[in-house]
């Protein structure tokens, strides 16, 4: 009756707030129904379901927007020019485990480009707003945009991976960068490595810094050499370029007894260069990379590293950037512990 009173009067497609008129209540009230939510009379329930199967009206996310304010989106920034293609196995572990967790909560995830920040001065903060997004998780990379910060400063809440966010409505994830270079300068020094290197990439990360940092002041501790010739850096994570950058250290001959690099990809051009040299791994130099991705167990030699925890580093961020678009926590910061796998590139030397 009431579908084709509706269809006389021009009336093809309902919305929630039709629907709410019709039944005397308001369009809240009709989003609790169509959640589910307890705190509605029966009798009110009833009467609005009938409605909306007379009608035909099907509720769709939009609806649910229009009530609650929420659209049950959650944007992904790949903040930076690095890991805009999404290249680097970690990111992608810890972003598919967010997912999942994120996933179970209800909500789905939104991509954003930054391909054409630069030219067309487009920002993060208003396409999340144009896409009404409930919160963002912000995956770091290097030369992050200024379109990061502005989106950090904002009412929206944010979780950060790798990178340190200070707005209000933030918080971030980070693996203990710090003790991830002393547990390598240790395992190092115990096993008998005296002379130990460094790689890293000569554009600006936060991540590298304070890895290198503590790599450092570790290497003082211990009371070895911080020898500037040892420290050689890649122009990014890229494998080819981690190959070029030891190679060139290897041509200049002294080299290390150990190296560390900052990144598996690093350290799998490291070991290229080195065999394309006829080095012995770990024989004449050991090795340890950072991040322990699946390939380093097929490596020859299997590649000593640095494991983090992206399972848990994902779960983590989805956890907390539910909590916060609900309310229900205030923005913190968390540092994941890390773990030294040791395999065949870092053999002991002691006897």
């Amino acid at each position: 009756m009431l579908t084709e009173i509706f269809a006389h009067k021009g009336i093809i497609e309902m919305n929630i707030k039709m629907i709410a008129q019709m039944a005397g209540v308001s369009v809240a009230t009709v989003s609790k129904i169509i959640n589910n939510y307890s705190d509605v009379g029966e009798e009110t329930r009833q009467r609005v379901l009938k409605i909306m199967d007379e009608t035909g009206y099907k509720p769709s996310s939009s609806a649910k927007t229009l009530a609650t304010k929420k659209s049950n989106l959650i944007g992904v920034v790949f903040a930076g020019e690095l890991n805009s293609d999404l290249n680097h196995p970690f990111f992608v572990k810890v972003i598919n485990s967010f997912k999942k967790q994120i996933g179970v909560f209800g909500y789905d995830l939104l991509l954003f480009s930054n391909e054409n920040f630069f030219s067309e001065k487009e920002d993060y903060l208003a396409r999340c707003r144009h896409f009404q997004v409930d919160g963002c998780i912000i995956i770091a990379g290097d030369q992050v945009e200024p379109s990061v910060h502005q989106l950090d400063q904002s009412d929206i809440p944010c979780i950060g991976v790798d990178i340190k966010l200070s707005g209000k409505n933030s918080a971030y994830i980070m693996s203990d960068n710090e003790k991830i270079s002393a547990k390598v300068v240790e395992h190092l020094y115990l096993n008998g490595y005296r002379k130990i290197g460094f790689l890293g990439i000569e554009r600006h990360s936060e991540i590298t810094s304070l890895r290198e940092n503590a790599f450092r002041e570790t290497l003082k501790t211990f009371g070895l050499a911080v020898n500037p010739d040892w420290f050689v850096y890649s122009s990014d994570y890229e494998e080819e370029n981690g190959y070029r950058a030891v190679k060139q250290l290897i041509e200049k001959g002294a080299l290390p007894e150990a190296m560390f690099a900052v990144s598996d990809l690093l350290a799998f051009g490291a070991i290229r260069a080195m065999k394309e040299h006829g080095l012995r791994i770990p024989g004449d130099m050991a090795l340890i990379g950072c991040d322990d991705i699946d390939a380093c167990r097929y490596t020859d030699p299997a590649l000593s590293t640095v494991k983090q925890d992206t399972e848990k580093i994902g779960r983590l961020a989805a956890m907390m950037l539910y909590d916060m678009v609900n309310k229900q926590m205030d923005p913190s910061a968390i540092v994941v512990e890390a773990e030294l796998v040791a395999r065949q590139s870092c053999g002991k030397t002691l006897p």
